[in-house]
Protein backbone atom coordinates (compact mmCIF):
# COMPACT_ATOMS: atom_id res chain seq x y z
CA UNK A 1 0.00 0.00 0.00
CA UNK A 2 3.00 2.32 0.57
CA UNK A 3 4.08 1.88 -2.64
CA UNK A 4 0.96 3.06 -3.96
CA UNK A 5 0.80 6.25 -1.36
CA UNK A 6 2.68 9.71 -2.50
CA UNK A 7 5.32 10.84 -0.14
CA UNK A 8 2.87 13.48 1.26
CA UNK A 9 0.17 10.39 2.15
CA UNK A 10 3.22 8.21 3.32
CA UNK A 11 4.17 10.93 5.62
CA UNK A 12 0.39 11.51 6.91
CA UNK A 13 0.19 7.99 7.63
CA UNK A 14 3.15 7.78 9.71
CA UNK A 15 2.15 10.86 11.85
CA UNK A 16 -0.91 9.10 12.90
CA UNK A 17 0.62 5.99 13.32
CA UNK A 18 3.20 7.92 15.70
CA UNK A 19 0.29 9.63 17.35
CA UNK A 20 -1.30 6.46 17.92
CA UNK A 21 1.58 4.22 19.63
CA UNK A 22 2.43 7.11 21.80
CA UNK A 23 -1.36 7.60 22.89
CA UNK A 24 -1.34 3.69 23.73
CA UNK A 25 2.32 3.48 25.20
CA UNK A 26 1.26 6.77 27.46
CA UNK A 27 -2.37 5.18 28.68
CA UNK A 28 -0.63 1.69 29.62
CA UNK A 29 2.59 3.89 31.62
CA UNK A 30 0.28 6.46 33.44
CA UNK A 31 -3.46 5.43 32.83
CA UNK A 32 -6.11 7.43 29.89
CA UNK A 33 -7.10 9.57 32.81
CA UNK A 34 -3.54 11.09 33.88
CA UNK A 35 -2.35 11.45 30.20
CA UNK A 36 -3.77 14.71 28.21
CA UNK A 37 -3.49 15.46 24.70
CA UNK A 38 -0.41 18.12 24.87
CA UNK A 39 1.30 14.86 26.58
CA UNK A 40 0.42 12.96 23.24
CA UNK A 41 1.53 15.73 20.95
CA UNK A 42 4.83 15.79 23.15
CA UNK A 43 5.69 12.41 23.23
CA UNK A 44 5.25 12.13 19.03
CA UNK A 45 6.74 15.36 18.52
CA UNK A 46 4.04 17.23 16.72
CA UNK A 47 1.45 20.35 17.70
CA UNK A 48 -1.83 19.49 19.34
CA UNK A 49 -3.50 20.97 16.48
CA UNK A 50 -1.72 18.13 14.12
CA UNK A 51 -3.03 15.98 16.61
CA UNK A 52 -6.61 17.24 16.16
CA UNK A 53 -6.07 17.02 12.36
CA UNK A 54 -5.55 13.49 12.61
CA UNK A 55 -7.99 12.20 15.28
CA UNK A 56 -11.52 13.42 16.91
CA UNK A 57 -10.17 13.17 20.71
CA UNK A 58 -8.33 11.05 23.12
CA UNK A 59 -10.30 7.95 22.78
CA UNK A 60 -10.28 8.21 18.97
CA UNK A 61 -6.22 7.87 19.58
CA UNK A 62 -6.90 4.56 20.95
CA UNK A 63 -9.20 3.09 18.36
CA UNK A 64 -7.53 3.22 15.01
CA UNK A 65 -9.12 0.50 12.59
CA UNK A 66 -12.92 1.36 11.97
CA UNK A 67 -13.33 0.96 8.61
CA UNK A 68 -10.92 -2.30 8.85
CA UNK A 69 -13.67 -3.74 11.18
CA UNK A 70 -16.66 -3.00 9.21
CA UNK A 71 -14.89 -3.88 6.36
CA UNK A 72 -14.47 -7.31 8.03
CA UNK A 73 -17.93 -8.16 9.55
CA UNK A 74 -19.29 -7.40 5.79
CA UNK A 75 -16.92 -9.94 4.65
CA UNK A 76 -18.04 -12.26 7.13
CA UNK A 77 -21.63 -12.65 5.37
CA UNK A 78 -20.17 -12.04 1.94
CA UNK A 79 -17.57 -14.51 1.80
CA UNK A 80 -18.64 -17.52 4.33
CA UNK A 81 -18.61 -20.89 3.59
CA UNK A 82 -21.47 -22.57 1.30
CA UNK A 83 -23.80 -23.99 3.81
CA UNK A 84 -23.08 -21.75 6.62
CA UNK A 85 -25.86 -19.74 8.16
CA UNK A 86 -25.07 -15.87 8.47
CA UNK A 87 -25.32 -16.02 12.02
CA UNK A 88 -23.14 -18.46 12.49
CA UNK A 89 -20.64 -16.68 10.49
CA UNK A 90 -20.40 -14.00 12.75
CA UNK A 91 -20.41 -15.86 15.63
CA UNK A 92 -17.02 -17.20 14.52
CA UNK A 93 -16.27 -13.72 13.26
CA UNK A 94 -17.00 -12.35 16.72
CA UNK A 95 -15.04 -15.13 18.41
CA UNK A 96 -12.00 -15.38 16.47
CA UNK A 97 -11.67 -11.72 16.07
CA UNK A 98 -12.70 -9.94 19.19
CA UNK A 99 -12.64 -12.97 22.11
CA UNK A 100 -10.19 -15.14 21.53
CA UNK A 101 -7.79 -12.26 19.46
CA UNK A 102 -4.70 -11.66 21.20
CA UNK A 103 -4.85 -14.78 23.36
CA UNK A 104 -1.83 -15.51 25.28
CA UNK A 105 -0.23 -11.99 24.49
CA UNK A 106 0.22 -9.88 27.41
CA UNK A 107 0.32 -6.39 25.36
CA UNK A 108 -3.28 -7.21 23.95
CA UNK A 109 -4.16 -8.64 27.43
CA UNK A 110 -3.16 -5.11 28.81
CA UNK A 111 -4.97 -3.23 25.65
CA UNK A 112 -8.46 -4.74 26.59
CA UNK A 113 -7.64 -4.43 30.58
CA UNK A 114 -6.90 -0.29 29.83
CA UNK A 115 -9.97 -0.51 27.40
CA UNK A 116 -12.25 -2.50 29.87
CA UNK A 117 -10.91 -0.36 32.76
CA UNK A 118 -11.98 3.01 31.54
CA UNK A 119 -15.18 4.26 31.32
CA UNK A 120 -14.65 6.60 28.53
CA UNK A 121 -12.82 4.05 26.35
CA UNK A 122 -15.61 1.12 26.93
CA UNK A 123 -18.69 3.42 25.97
CA UNK A 124 -16.75 4.80 22.95
CA UNK A 125 -15.49 1.16 21.98
CA UNK A 126 -19.39 0.12 22.29
CA UNK A 127 -20.36 3.16 19.98
CA UNK A 128 -17.65 2.76 17.53
CA UNK A 129 -18.65 -1.05 17.26
CA UNK A 130 -22.53 -0.48 16.54
CA UNK A 131 -21.66 2.04 13.97
CA UNK A 132 -21.11 -1.12 11.91
CA UNK A 133 -24.99 -2.24 12.44
CA UNK A 134 -26.41 -0.18 9.08
CA UNK A 135 -23.25 -1.78 6.58
CA UNK A 136 -24.21 -5.28 8.26
CA UNK A 137 -27.81 -5.21 8.36
CA UNK A 138 -27.45 -3.96 4.42
CA UNK A 139 -24.87 -7.10 3.66
CA UNK A 140 -27.53 -8.99 5.26
CA UNK A 141 -30.65 -8.15 3.59
CA UNK A 142 -28.43 -8.18 0.01
CA UNK A 143 -27.57 -11.92 1.02
CA UNK A 144 -30.67 -13.31 1.39
CA UNK A 145 -32.54 -10.66 -1.68
CA UNK A 146 -34.28 -9.07 0.78
CA UNK A 147 -34.64 -4.88 0.92
CA UNK A 148 -32.03 -3.04 2.29
CA UNK A 149 -33.72 -1.54 5.13
CA UNK A 150 -35.32 -4.92 6.28
CA UNK A 151 -36.45 -4.85 10.21
CA UNK A 152 -35.76 -8.74 10.43
CA UNK A 153 -31.97 -7.77 8.84
CA UNK A 154 -31.60 -5.07 10.97
CA UNK A 155 -32.42 -6.87 14.20
CA UNK A 156 -29.59 -9.98 13.62
CA UNK A 157 -27.24 -6.81 12.91
CA UNK A 158 -28.08 -5.09 16.29
CA UNK A 159 -28.44 -8.07 18.36
CA UNK A 160 -25.33 -10.13 16.79
CA UNK A 161 -22.90 -6.67 17.22
CA UNK A 162 -24.24 -6.60 21.22
CA UNK A 163 -23.24 -9.88 21.76
CA UNK A 164 -19.68 -8.18 22.18
CA UNK A 165 -21.00 -6.16 25.51
CA UNK A 166 -22.60 -8.70 26.85
CA UNK A 167 -19.93 -11.55 26.55
CA UNK A 168 -17.40 -8.76 28.08
CA UNK A 169 -19.67 -8.73 31.11
CA UNK A 170 -19.46 -12.73 32.10
CA UNK A 171 -17.13 -15.00 33.09
CA UNK A 172 -16.59 -17.20 30.29
CA UNK A 173 -16.94 -14.72 27.17
CA UNK A 174 -16.63 -17.29 24.77
CA UNK A 175 -19.70 -19.25 26.39
CA UNK A 176 -21.18 -16.28 26.63
CA UNK A 177 -21.22 -15.78 22.85
CA UNK A 178 -21.79 -19.22 21.90
CA UNK A 179 -25.08 -19.22 23.96
CA UNK A 180 -26.04 -15.90 22.26
CA UNK A 181 -25.64 -16.90 18.79
CA UNK A 182 -27.47 -20.13 19.35
CA UNK A 183 -30.47 -18.20 20.07
CA UNK A 184 -30.01 -16.01 17.58
CA UNK A 185 -29.68 -18.91 15.03
CA UNK A 186 -32.76 -20.42 15.80
CA UNK A 187 -34.44 -16.60 15.34
CA UNK A 188 -33.08 -16.05 12.18
CA UNK A 189 -34.20 -19.91 11.21
CA UNK A 190 -37.80 -18.63 12.11
CA UNK A 191 -38.10 -14.59 10.53
CA UNK A 192 -35.46 -14.81 8.11
CA UNK A 193 -37.05 -13.16 5.11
Amino acid sequence: MTETMGRRERKKAATRQALADAALQLFLERGYDQVGIKDIADAADVSTTTLFKHFSGKEALVFDDDAGQEAALVAAVRERPQGRSIPAALREHILKNKIDAGAGDSEFARFMALVDGTPALRDYAHRMWLRHEVALAQAIAEDIGAAKDDPVCAALARFALETLSLARAQPDSRKAVEAAFALLEKGWQVAAP
